[in-house]
């Protein structure tokens, strides 16, 4: 568990917890996730924007401010590439309607967008995503998807987009990566349960000998089985045989 606290002179610190009781906030992680644990004495806790006052999950990419001071969750792996097939390919295409960005903060919180079509973000009045701001470019951004792949382009914006506390350009993104623009603005990427960008299946033969089932699957060896219908039929022949003894006696 790790928590920021006061140190001896007053200043705040970051580090693990030996007494949870000392630190004003608590980061902890379980199999379900990263925790935020507030407090009791402490105020003004805020995780992008909203208050907390006991716990919140958090997702990579959060913003936490504790007293004004701004804390970011990073992922440590790097986001992938956009790959070169891809850097001019067409975007017109209809694709999987299933694959939304879904907004979680900011003018557009609790909004989809379905990436069947390319979303454009920008300033511009025909943008998909339209961000009010005269410093944000007309045509800051694109989100499309291609295949099983979806591609973030940046289109000549000031200061690129921040994809999990990471300020990009280009970049693939992938479900729960969480999408930032103009310091406010976020969102999620969102698909339903699926290989979408995972590596193909293994060759059909393979397949085929994992799960076709045999005799020896199951740890009876093939040439087993004519003994065991032999045993079969003996039980069998055994148990008419009493049963007629017992009629006729």
């Amino acid at each position: 568990m790790h928590g920021i606290g006061r140190n001896g002179d007053g200043a705040y610190a970051f580090g693990r917890v030996e007494d949870p009781n000392e630190a004003r906030v608590r980061f902890s992680v379980d199999r379900r996730g990263v925790w935020l644990s507030v407090g009791d004495k402490t105020q003004g806790v805020h995780v992008n924007g909203r208050p907390v006052q006991r716990m919140a999950m958090l997702r990579i990419g959060d913003s936490v401010y504790v007293d004004g001071v701004e804390i970011m969750l990073v992922a440590h792996q790097p986001l992938g590439e956009v790959p070169a097939r891809l850097i001019d390919a067409p975007v017109d295409a209809i694709t999987d309607p299933r694959v939304v960005l879904r907004g979680i903060g900011g003018r557009y919180h609790g909004r989809s967008f379905t990436l069947e079509q390319p979303r454009l973000i920008g300033r511009s009045s025909d943008a998909d995503v339209r961000i009010d701001d005269a410093a944000f470019a007309e045509r800051h951004a694109r989100i499309d998807l291609q295949g099983d792949i979806i591609v973030l382009r940046d289109l000549g914006s000031v200061d690129g987009s921040v994809v999990n506390g990471v300020i990009v350009r280009d970049a693939v993104l992938k479900p729960g990566d969480q999408v930032m623009f103009d310091a406010q603005h976020r969102f999620v990427i969102e698909a339903p349960a699926s290989n979408l960008g995972a590596d193909p299946p293994a060759a059909d033969t393979e397949s085929e000998t994992t799960h076709a089932p045999t005799a020896a699957s199951h740890g009876w060896p093939a040439r087993r089985l004519p003994w065991l219908l032999l045993a079969a039929l003996l039980i069998a022949a055994a148990l008419s045989g009493l049963l007629l003894f017992g009629v006729s006696s």
